[in-house]
């Protein structure tokens, strides 16, 4: 069976749900093609089920790049505001949670039918289940698959990264980039927990399940929000969003009590002893975190020099990650198509016109906190409004 429209849309995720709304509602005739059995999956695990579909306090900052400038266009042309009007045109209830993060007050499935009932409006079809097996270009993109053949001026690449494969991520975006001779930024997991090595492992990981606010940094990042100890590492916001700026066989910088001094009530104490000391900790640190690292870091005496040491050791906990959890446990891919390749207004290639690359695929990547959605959403509408 053959079929003729004038965009396909290969990834029925958020940037290609995005792209299909635009485009449809300019009276293009559009086919999303997704090889999974239903459309948005990420959408639904997203938020822990609640979708933070996307962040009031968006701005280009909040982006990793090869080219920081790159996304300030699409950012710019569709804002926070165009997606709540959205989601307030459905009725979806939901609500702010620190930081500006929005999230769905029900669950991400509401977020999801809302969008594929824009779709149904716009006129875009949907078609699940389309394993891609080969494109060809001639004057015209040919996109085979084992229920037909689509054939179209435009084609959008809106795949998605390398993260959770169990939810059917593939390297095909990067693929269809290079086929085309489009350059690839080097590719790795982000917003991911960190593993411990084994020295750190094995002085911290019992403690798995204790949570502290904690500010920490690399060389050119820093965030301040909450780490969690696990079996194996560090996880929570503030290690999720350092792992996307961290590279291997480098370290990474803890303030265990950021903004607090934590020795003063050992240097007023009328006595200074290991309890008194115990106890100035557990008044700032979880207990079993606070005991634990006087356990490790106990001074040979408590005059003030050891307790300046102490203090200083409290505020740059220097720490060299193994390695990440991986893709299975990542959010989001940093890396992806070469933002020099593409069009920052349209998103479509320089060197093979009708080609579009949206989302995750390029090399754009958000931080912690519904940027990675808006990201989705702004350059799906860039690019919906070029076709």
């Amino acid at each position: 069976m053959v079929n003729k429209f004038d965009a396909v849309i290969l990834g029925a995720g958020a940037a290609g749900l995005m792209c299909a709304i635009e485009a449809g509602r300019r009276g293009r005739r559009v086919a999303v093609l997704e090889r999974a059995n239903r459309a948005g999956k990420k959408i639904l695990i997203s938020g822990g089920g609640r979708c933070n579909f996307t962040n009031l306090y968006c701005r280009p900052e909040h982006f990793y790049s090869a080219n920081p400038h790159f996304a300030k266009s699409a950012l710019a042309r569709y804002e926070p505001s165009d997606f709540i009007a959205l989601v307030e045109k459905h009725h979806i209830p939901y609500h702010e949670k620190t930081l500006g993060q929005l999230f769905c007050d029900r669950s991400s499935q509401d977020i999801l039918e809302m969008l594929e009932a824009e779709c149904r409006a716009a006129g875009a079809q949907i078609i699940l289940n389309s394993d891609i097996q080969e494109i060809r270009r001639t004057d015209e993109f040919l996109v085979c698959t084992k229920s037909g053949e689509f054939h179209s001026p435009v084609l959008v690449v809106a795949t998605g990264g390398l993260s959770i494969p169990k939810l059917g991520a593939t390297s095909q975006g990067y693929d269809i980039a290079r086929q085309f001779g489009l350059k690839i930024r080097e590719t790795r997991p982000a917003l991911v927990p960190l593993v411990l090595g084994k020295k750190d492992r094995a002085e911290y990981c019992d403690l798995a399940g204790v949570s502290a606010e904690v500010e920490v940094s690399t060389d050119h990042s820093a965030f301040r929000e909450k780490m969690l100890i696990t079996h194996r590492g560090l996880s929570g916001p503030a290690m999720l969003q350092i792992s996307t700026s961290w590279r291997e066989h480098r370290s990474i910088r803890i303030d265990l009590a950021p903004g607090r001094d934590v020795t003063v009530a050992i240097r007023e104490a009328k006595e200074r002893n290991l309890g008194v000391a115990r106890s100035a900790l557990q008044g700032i640190l979880p207990k079993r975190l606070a005991a634990r690292w006087l356990d490790l870091h106990v001074p040979p005496a408590w005059t003030n020099p050891a307790l300046d040491e102490l203090e200083r050791q409290l505020h740059e906990w220097v720490v060299e990650p193994a390695g990440t959890e991986g893709y299975e446990k990542a959010e989001v891919t940093v890396g992806g198509v070469d933002t020099e390749e593409i069009s920052s207004k349209t998103m479509e290639s320089r060197r093979v016109p009708g080609l579009f690359f949206i989302g995750e695929v390029v090399d754009v990547t958000g931080h912690l906190g519904g940027f990675n959605f808006q990201w989705a959403w702004a350059s799906g509408a860039a690019a919906g409004r070029a076709i």
